[in-house]
Order: C-alpha cells, then structure tokens, then sequence
C-alpha cells in the first residue's frame, strides 16, 4: 500500500467516513453483486468504513471485511458493530486464508498501489477464491500519468493488460466495462472475473 494514500486515510478517516455515507449510494455496484456473486463467504478486500460490508451482509452474504488504515476500521466497527472487520495490507493480503472464499470484492482499491504492485495484488486477490468463485475488481481510471489529491491519495495509472496477465488459464471474465460510478461520479474500470473449477 502507498505509504501517503494511508497516512491520508488515517489522518481524516472520521471525514472520509462521512463523505462515502453521504454519497449516493452505489447501486450499479451493487447490481452487479447481486447478478455476479454467489452465495457462501465473502469478504471485502479495502473495506474502508464498511458500507459495502454492510450491505452484502444485510443481501444474505457471509461477509467481512478487511482493510489497511486502522481508522477508517474504526469507523467500520463503530458503524457495524455485528459485522467482522480485520487489518491486511495489499498487495500481499497476509493473514487472509487462501482458497476459502466464494466472493472477492475489491473496489476502487488497487489504484492506490504502485503500478509495479498490481499484478501481485490481483494474483493475491485471486488467491483468495475457492473453485468457481468470482472476484469483482475496480480501479479509479486515471490517464497518461500517476498522480495525487489534494489529500496525498495516490492513483496509479497502468494500463488493465497488467490485471488481464495475471488471470488463470480457464478464467471467464464475465464483466469488463468502464464507465462512471453513480457514487463517486468517477471514472471507474469494472472487471468480473470467475475462477475455474477443477
């Protein structure tokens, strides 16, 4: 995780927190969780202060979630108390137990790392999944250069091939689209990926 995209979110997480619930919610996001994603464990790889966690939690899923700022858990657990939030650190996602999961969800995360670390994070992220399971990744899209806020967040700009090498020989990309969240009103890549069964 770049080192000055946490120290932002540990700085102001209580404003941040406030900002993701003032937004609209994501329900194009959410549509295609609720299309995509099977039922069984699931878990939240980047939580922040939990909404997403919440909201699979309250559509039937075995969800938690996971995140690198300590604040921004904080406010996931002050928000959520039944729910179940744990501190990782992309891209290696240690202490996450591997081949476990039926559903990865990982949203506007992997635009926080150095260009050189996504291709490990995916394949981490990957890792997570049982056979058959499915991974919902996006990134904030950013043109031409890396760049960062006004508050220090890096996002990366790479280009998706690096995302597209590390999937599986036998993977069904069942979704790949860029388009503008109706949360963020952002620019964001959506990619749907469904593992193999043996």
């Amino acid at each position: 995780m770049d080192a000055q995209t946490l120290q932002a979110y540990d700085a102001d997480a209580p404003g941040f927190a406030k900002q993701w619930r003032e937004q609209p919610a994501p329900d194009d996001m959410y549509a295609l969780l609720a299309r995509y994603f099977r039922p069984g464990p699931t878990v939240d790889i980047g939580c922040g202060a939990g909404r997403d966690v919440a909201w699979l939690a309250a559509n039937g899923y075995d969800a938690r979630g996971f995140d690198a700022s300590d604040s921004l858990l904080r406010e996931a657990r002050q928000a959520y108390p039944t729910l179940e939030f744990g501190h990782v650190m992309l891209p290696g996602i240690e202490g996450v137990e591997r081949g476990r999961y039926e559903n990865v969800l990982c949203e506007t995360v992997i635009m926080h790392l150095d260009p050189e670390a996504i291709g490990t994070a995916v394949r981490n992220l990957l890792g997570l999944l049982r056979p058959g399971g499915t991974l919902y990744l996006s990134w904030r899209v950013t043109e031409q250069a890396s760049q960062r806020d006004p508050s220090g967040r890096l996002y990366a700009a790479f280009d998706k091939r690096i995302v597209l090498d590390e999937l599986p020989s036998g993977a069904a990309v069942l979704f790949d689209k860029e388009e503008v969240s109706e949360s963020s009103g952002k620019r964001v890549q959506r990619m749907i990926v469904r593992v193999p069964t043996p």
